[in-house]
C-alpha cells in the first residue's frame, strides 16, 4: 500500500539542499545551528578554512544556571543573544544563516530572532 516515510531521511535530504545554497566565507560566516529534543546549539564557521568560529549552546554552565528548561524557546532565545555577543566579540557582524534542515518556526526562529536583536546581521 503506502510506504511509510522515514523522517530523519527526509530531514537529511532537506539539510543537504539547504547546504549546497548555504556557505559561510572569512567575511561572512555561517550560522550554523543544531537542535535536539533536550539542547540547542549554535556555532559560527568560516567553510573555507573549515573552522568554528564561537560556539554557544544550553550545555555552557552560564547559559544552563539561568534557564528553567532547556529545551524551549526561551532556552533558544537566550543561546541566539550569546552566539552573537561572542560573534560581535571576535568581530564577525554579518553572517549566512544555516537553519540545519529545520523548519524556520519555533527554536529556531527564536534562535535567529535573538541573534539579530542582539547585533548579528542576517
Amino acid at each position: 500500500m503506502f510506504k511509510q516515510v522515514d523522517r530523519k531521511a527526509i530531514k537529511a535530504k532537506r539539510h543537504l539542499r539547504v547546504r549546497k545554497k548555504v556557505f559561510g566565507t572569512p567575511e561572512r560566516p555561517r550560522l550554523s545551528v543544531f537542535r535536539s529534543l533536550n539542547h540547542i546549539y549554535a556555532q559560527i564557521i568560516d567553510d573555507t578554512k573549515g573552522h568554528t568560529i564561537v560556539a554557544a549552546s544550553t550545555l555552557e554552565p552560564e547559559l544552563g544556571k539561568r534557564l528553567s528548561s532547556k529545551s524551549n524557546v526561551e532556552a533558544a532565545q537566550a543561546v541566539g543573544k550569546a552566539i552573537a555577543e561572542k560573534a560581535l566579540a571576535k568581530g564577525v557582524k554579518r553572517v549566512v544563516f544555516d537553519r540545519g534542515g529545520h523548519i524556520y518556526h519555533g527554536r529556531i526562529k527564536a534562535l535567529a530572532d535573538a541573534a539579530r536583536e542582539a547585533g548579528l546581521d542576517f
